[in-house]
């Protein structure tokens, strides 16, 4: 996102330094989720098309059809036409009148809305109880398998990035481990040590 540059070292996205890329460019790539999700006074319609990366500005019609889209495609779409008002839904003021996991959803519809190139989830599902966090990760991960995007997961649950095509164990700021979930399980390091101990919670 480049909300900081780093001080050693790089991020690259295809090749090419972050550096090198227009700041406001690099924004309409790149959607975000993270644990504590920020909604806006208004409907559940304004909040999702906030993330268009294509209005100018100048342009102050919310299209309906687009927002219903990503909404279907966050799992979101059901809860939002259940309400008495649906899209027009006011969310109340930093979204205290919606679930936690209702307004994950909002927001991961939001991020799509900007159609990125990169979508970032930093412990997306972290902060729900485990039954809105099932439905949460069914959403992404329909995301995920179905769009032509590159999914970056910051997450502590196993059961989070466990189908995810390359883990990257990360310890005291350093990867000490990388592959898929049975690469790892089978290499009987870190990653397999908390595999097993959540199995054993389970």
């Amino acid at each position: 996102e480049r909300f900081y540059d780093p001080d050693n070292g790089s991020a690259m996205l295809d090749d090419t330094n972050l550096t090198s890329y227009n700041y406001r460019w690099l924004h309409t790539q790149v959607g975000y989720v993270g644990q504590e999700p920020v909604l806006y006074r208004g409907t559940v319609a304004e909040n999702i098309w906030m993330g268009n990366q294509n209005d100018n500005g100048t342009d102050d019609v919310i299209d309906l059809d687009r927002i219903t889209v990503c909404a279907k495609e966050a799992n979101a779409h059901d809860f939002i036409t259940e309400f008495p008002d649906g899209y027009n839904t006011d969310v109340g003021t930093g979204g205290e009148r919606l679930s936690g996991g209702q307004k994950q959803r909002v927001a991961i519809a939001r991020a799509l809305m900007g159609e990125p190139k990169v979508l970032l989830l930093d412990e997306a599902t972290s902060a729900l109880d485990t039954e809105s966090e099932k439905i949460v990760q069914t959403a992404l991960d329909k995301l995920i398998q179905s769009k032509k995007m590159t999914s970056i997961t910051i997450a502590h649950r196993l059961s989070t990035v466990r189908d995810l095509d390359i883990i990257h164990v990360v310890s005291k700021g350093k990867i000490i481990e990388s592959g898929s979930h049975s690469e790892l399980v089978a290499y009987g390091g870190v990653y397999a040590e908390l595999a097993s101990t959540s199995a054993s919670k389970n």
